[in-house]
């Protein structure tokens, strides 16, 4: 085995959490770990720290995610879709019951489930899809289902002609249903319940026809939100009587992302400053840091427990992530740190000033020793944004010896409203196109990077974030590897199955590529494939049903019918993104081979 086939292995099984849940009575710990296995496979630890983790299930399929976890823990809603497709199944895992998986809906390929959640006396389920089970076919809308678990029958609670792109949740007492309804504008969010019978169903929160608001039940009578507004993102709870709205906090003092009900009324805030996490807790109104004790740089509480206490993930670019309950009084035990002999590098924070003057910002690694060259890593989003965190991609391609920029590009979350909403006034492939060479320009004026061996490389935005490179920015890039990436806008808005993703498009781009064709044909990169000086890789999962494989089929016959070099790799079992272990190790492999031809050819 070669060192790099040995670096690419190590990466791939680098152990990663997901879904971390607890149970409602605070004894047990639930999560995902992918890594360890071909696909993600479900942990769980006792809270107490007693023993260390064990599988719950082994030799899937398919990545499984958790969905809900019952009070007791004893019993967990899954789901998972054939290669990554995203059309999820439901699936109920009973511990008491060894292990045993019971699918709850079908196994396919053609709809969408959204949500699972156990009804607070765990008879039932409720969750959002857009197959109508009456009808017998896919609906444009979206129904609220109540799913009976023992008798297995289906009650349809709503029915709406809007997308959805979220599950419901239960009041603590059982007597309602919150869900987020998209009726207005597109990327707007109202908050509606409903009754637990189906019954009056009505909008609780609607802050305006562009407004985003998204809640959480802090009891019975109240629900915790946080929302956009003239000044910026800001938290506070509404009634549920009368829909009355107590603003608590809001930007330049917090910058809340997501919040996590905690015990006795309290709650957690996520608050990001320039892409660094500080939790706070809310209580009786006023917030305090929680503090942090963990040993990690950033600890993200993700479930409340009753006697006060969170569980978190702790986590920083140093080691793998870890699991981590967190004391009423701050104290911190570790439940699940998996051992590993990585190196890791950890990135600086950088600041850069893009063309028009705004301050942009983002992580630089820089490896040991001689640069070979660099790679401009996109996050996908653009809603989105990186952290000092562990991305195995970036860690493989430092220890190959790249230096590796992380920008958190105009549209990025985890520096508020302002900076997330910039990306919608030029659309896609603007103004945050110019932060990214912006950055990149940077690193080169540093002296970290030489300027002849450039790449970019990204999944889903940070695909067309590529693609936009080598084409748009030929005179710097020299290599570009996109992935599951949108290629022409019109195709990836007509081709994406998500039932909201014909909306994030009219969102970002102001219209439809029929009412704004201007735009989308300006923003697209397979309309200026001439320009192509550089090299390029193009992957696929061509079970991806959210930036559809046909722009890669369009990328590929018109390169190939322009005469112009490129790679091509495709996997038929994966989705939007390379997940599977074994995948995951190949497309690592074939990067390394890939930059170093395209480095040693340098620009046409």
């Amino acid at each position: 085995m070669t060192p790099v086939q040995t670096l690419a292995r190590k990466w791939a099984a680098l152990p990663q959490i997901e879904t971390l849940h607890a149970s409602g009575d605070g004894a047990w710990a639930f999560w995902a770990w992918s890594g360890l296995s071909e696909v993600s496979e479900i942990w769980t630890a006792p809270m107490d720290g007693s023993s260390p983790p064990m599988p719950l299930t082994q030799d899937s399929a398919d990545h499984l995610a958790i969905r809900d976890v019952s009070h007791d823990g004893r019993r967990l809603i899954l789901a998972h879709s054939p290669d990554s497709c995203e059309h999820d199944q439901l699936l109920l895992l009973d511990r008491d019951k060894g292990n045993v998986l019971t699918p709850l809906t079908p196994l396919q390929r053609d709809h969408y489930v959204y949500g699972g959640r156990f009804s607070p006396d765990g008879r039932s389920i409720s969750y959002i899809s857009d197959y109508d089970d009456e009808a017998g076919e896919v609906i444009a809308g979206n129904l609220i289902y109540l799913h009976d678990l023992e008798t297995s029958a289906r009650k349809i609670l709503f029915r709406s002609p809007d997308p959805f792109g979220a599950g419901t949740q239960w009041s603590p007492d059982g007597q309602h249903l919150l869900w987020h309804r998209h009726r207005l504008a597109p990327g707007a969010v109202q908050i509606w319940v409903i009754g637990a019978d189906g019954t009056n169903s009505r909008e609780l929160v609607c802050l305006g026809e562009k407004a985003v608001v998204i809640g959480w039940w802090l009891d019975a009578g109240r629900i915790a939100i946080v929302a956009d507004g003239a000044e910026g993102d800001r938290v506070g709870i509404v009634t549920l009587a009368d829909g009355a709205i107590t603003w608590l906090a809001s930007e330049p003092d917090l910058r809340p992302q997501t919040l996590v009900i905690g015990a006795n009324g309290q709650f957690a805030c996520h608050s990001f400053t320039d892409a660094t996490l500080e939790t706070v807790v809310f209580t009786d109104g006023a917030y305090a840091s929680l503090p942090n004790r963990s040993g990690r740089r950033s600890l993200l509480p993700l479930a409340g427990l009753p006697d006060g206490g969170w569980l978190a993930e702790g986590y920083d670019a140093s080691a793998a992530h870890e699991v981590v309950h967190i004391g009423p009084d701050g104290t911190c035990t570790t439940l699940a740190s998996p051992p590993t002999k990585a190196q890791f590098c950890v990135p600086e924070t950088l600041d850069w000033t893009a063309p028009d003057g705004e301050r942009t910002q983002g992580w630089l690694y820089r490896p040991d020793g001689p640069v070979r060259g660099h790679i401009t890593y996109v996050h996908g989003g653009p809603t989105w944004h990186s952290e000092d965190w562990v991305n195995p991609k970036i860690q493989f391609w430092v220890a190959l010896g790249y230096s590796v920029l992380d920008p958190n590009y105009r549209g990025s979350t985890g520096r508020g409203m302002h900076w997330r909403e910039k990306v919608k006034e030029d659309g896609w492939g603007g103004r945050e196109q110019a932060d990214i060479r912006a950055g990149t320009e940077a690193v080169i004026a540093m002296g970290v990077a030489p300027a002849d061996k450039i790449a970019v490389a990204g999944n889903s935005y940070g695909g067309f974030s590529s693609w936009y490179a080598i084409t748009r920015h030929a005179d710097l890039v020299t290599a570009a590897i996109p992935m599951c990436g949108m290629y022409k806008l019109d195709i990836d808005y007509n081709a994406t199955e998500m039932p909201w993703g014909r909306a994030y498009s009219e969102e970002m781009m102001g219209g439809s590529p029929d009412e704004v064709p201007e735009r989308y044909a300006n923003a697209s990169p397979g309309n200026f494939i001439d320009q192509i000086r550089g090299h390029v890789m193009v992957v696929h999962g061509l079970a991806d049903s959210n930036v559809g494989p046909e722009n890669t089929h369009v990328a590929v016959r018109e390169l190939t019918a322009a005469g112009i070099p490129h790679e091509v790799m495709l996997f038929h079992d994966e989705g939007h993104g390379v997940t599977r272990r074994a995948n995951l190790t190949a497309y690592l492999e074939r990067t390394a081979a890939f930059l170093e031809r395209a480095f040693a050819k340098g620009r046409r």
